[in-house]
């Protein structure tokens, strides 16, 4: 193991290279999730995160076996559980740096209702999900990412069910970062969760991470030609133009000409919920030794 190198800023200095244990991936060839681990590994060098005080958490699927091949600290929770064990993480050690690394089907199915209370309270955490379209561990099932009319093991017919679009559900969540990126360009993947990891506040990556063993419709070979990098002059401050691309996200799974939104759509800051709970107890100190007895007679007379 490298020693890190400590620079007065109190930021390290390792290559990318060495926030990778010594466990190597077992995803399958041609994943897109090799190249999110590879952009995570260049965001935390670029941002000098000491490992020793970051977290990856993740839940249940083939992404979420990402904190496996990492250095940092890591935590493989529950299925759909994996944003509440990172809250309880940052709010019991606010100075760690968390990211959680989940599936669509992780993050929008079993563990949706999660979402929007961890971004309207803008906990100041990473949630980097690997949007590939199925249920990859559990052999095609379909996710609630996947495009209308793609096969899977319970619909072979085809999947009846819209696609959730999940950037603007992030952005009418409350999310203070929301942001998109392509498996298949890591060099910018690697920026933008870059500039997520950097942002104070409540931060959303969604990486569009191809499943080349499952969904045969949503391929690198379809994305390349229809990704688009949202405008330089994007506006990233007004909600209402990032919620206007958001919009037309998914246009290209009914229409041929449709472009895929990559970059920065929203950015804003806000007070996180750690300093909310800072004010408070400034604004209602009491004493260290509170006197229980009292406290607990004014719940009885109530």
């Amino acid at each position: 193991m490298t020693t890190a190198v400590t620079t007065a800023a109190g930021a390290v200095k390792l290559k990318p290279k060495e926030y990778r244990s010594a466990i190597e991936p077992t995803w399958c060839p041609g994943c897109g999730d090799y190249a999110v681990t590879a952009a995570i590994c260049n965001a935390l060098s670029a941002n000098g995160v000491d490992p020793d005080n970051a977290v990856i958490v993740s839940g249940i699927g083939c992404s979420s076996r990402l904190p496996l091949w990492m250095r940092t600290f890591g935590f493989h929770s529950a299925h759909g559980r994996a944003i509440p064990v990172a809250v309880g993480m940052k709010v019991s050690r606010p100075e760690l740096t968390i990211a959680v690394t989940i599936g669509d089907g992780d993050a929008f199915a079993i563990g949706g209702n999660h979402i929007p209370n961890a971004a309207r309270r803008n906990i100041d955490m990473t949630l980097i999900v690997m949007d590939n379209g199925v249920y990859g561990l559990t052999k095609n099932q379909n996710s609630p990412t996947s495009r209308e009319g793609l096969p899977g093991s319970l619909m072979p017919f085809g999947n009846i069910d819209a696609p959730i679009n999940v950037l603007a559900f992030l952005l009418t969540y409350g999310a203070t970062f929301v942001a998109q990126a392509f498996a298949g360009n890591p060099k910018l993947t690697g920026e933008i969760i870059g500039k997520a990891m950097a942002h104070k506040g409540f931060s959303y990556v969604n990486v569009l991470s191809p499943c080349p063993t499952f969904n045969k419709v949503d391929t690198f070979e379809y994305y390349r030609p229809r990704v688009q990098d949202i405008p330089a002059d994007h506006d990233t401050g007004d909600l209402l133009k990032a919620i206007g691309i958001a919009e037309h996200a998914l246009d290209h799974q009914k229409n041929p000409e449709g472009k895929v939104p990559i970059g920065l759509l929203y950015q804003t800051q806000k007070p996180v919920f750690a300093e909310k709970v800072d004010a408070l107890k400034a604004k209602y100190k009491g004493s260290d030794t509170p006197d229980w007895e009292k406290i607990l007679d004014g719940y009885k007379s109530h």
